[in-house]
């Protein structure tokens, strides 16, 4: 049976220029909508599942926009309010070689989702149906109004029996007052968290923890642990990505379950765009789990899922389990017909 995923969430507007070039150089940019929440509800829904948008947006014609293009998508609007001006947005910039990619963001503090508070989501009805809620270390940036909605949501589908999920995904640029003004909000939602998403630096820089393991796999395998015991989660992945000298990148998916760690094969692939892989794996962890596939399935599942979504152009990802599972097995055809 379908499950109910509860994404909760900024819808932004992608600002991209054309090709490979710099903001100073264009004079014409493509948009589309997108946003954390809209990426992992969007790729549910693709996955099989009834994904879900929690979320406010503007009521002007950007907001009209805004909820046409996640109906294509598939999303519910369910729980979608309407309200205020603004939408938040960032412009994109693909890098290319040794220059990286780059994204600018603009209006998200004064944004329809961002000045929303508690009484613009029935939170109550969100609870009842979520068998799992999902939310960004992004959002968690944002102010207040939007880490009291968090919290108050995560706690209530807790109490339904539901399954909270939590990306860590912490920013630097979206922090005013850095790692220490970021950690007990991040404290506050891991310990409210079933399903988390994160790596050791997040273990190191933002929960402040100490490791004498000087590699990033050392770190790994010392942190992961200690952070599942200290706030009783059952389940952490994530995935450590480098960049090749060929430009293609190569990435290693992990998985801390039952006291155990799983890996993913390493997957070496050349991007297309890269902006919500990230959100590809999350959902690729999601689907495994509520598939009941092993951790060992699960944690390839999402590399793979996250490898594909880099050959899509836009941040929400877009294949099916059949298209993931193909690629896992290597049979995916040069043209279908």
């Amino acid at each position: 049976m379908p499950k109910k995923i509860v994404a909760f969430g900024e819808v932004m507007m992608r600002l991209q220029v054309a090709g490979y070039e710099l903001l100073q150089q264009a004079n014409t940019l493509h948009y589309s909508f997108s946003g954390t929440g809209v990426n992992v509800a969007a790729a549910m829904t693709k996955l099989g599942h009834d994904g879900y948008l929690v979320t406010k947006l503007p009521t002007n014609p950007l907001g009209d926009a805004a909820i046409t293009h996640l109906q294509r998508l598939g999303i519910a609007r369910n729980f979608i309010s309407r309200g205020g001006n603004y939408l938040g947005m960032y412009f994109l910039e693909n890098g290319f070689g040794n220059r990286t990619s780059r994204v600018t963001y603009t209006n998200r503090l004064e944004s329809s989702f961002n000045t929303a508070s508690l009484s613009d989501y029935d939170l109550e009805s969100i609870a009842e149906i979520a068998d799992i809620v999902h939310f960004c270390g992004i959002t968690l940036a944002m102010g207040n109004n939007a880490r009291e909605s968090m919290k108050v949501l995560a706690k209530k589908v807790k109490e339904k029996g539901g399954i909270v999920c939590f990306d860590c995904n912490y920013r630097p640029s979206l922090w005013d007052g850095g790692y220490s003004k970021a950690k007990p909000h991040y404290e506050d939602m891991l310990a409210l968290s079933d399903i988390v998403i994160m790596n050791e630096q997040d273990a190191l820089y933002t929960l402040g923890m100490k490791t004498t393991k000087t590699s990033r796999e050392e770190q790994l395998i010392d942190l992961i642990p200690k952070v599942a015991t200290n706030f009783d989660i059952q389940t952490i992945a994530g995935t450590h990505r480098t960049i090749n000298r060929d430009n293609t990148h190569s990435l290693l998916g992990y998985m801390y379950k039952d006291q155990m760690f799983h890996f993913s094969e390493h997957l070496s692939f050349p991007v297309y765009d890269r902006i919500g892989a990230g959100d590809a794996y999350t959902s690729g962890i999601l689907h495994g789990e509520l598939s009941s596939f092993s951790p060992k399935k699960t944690v390839q599942f999402a590399a793979s899922a996250g490898m594909l979504a880099c050959t899509i152009v836009g941040d929400t990802p877009m294949s099916t389990e059949t298209e993931i599972l193909s690629s896992i097995m290597g049979t995916i055809e040069d043209i279908k017909r």
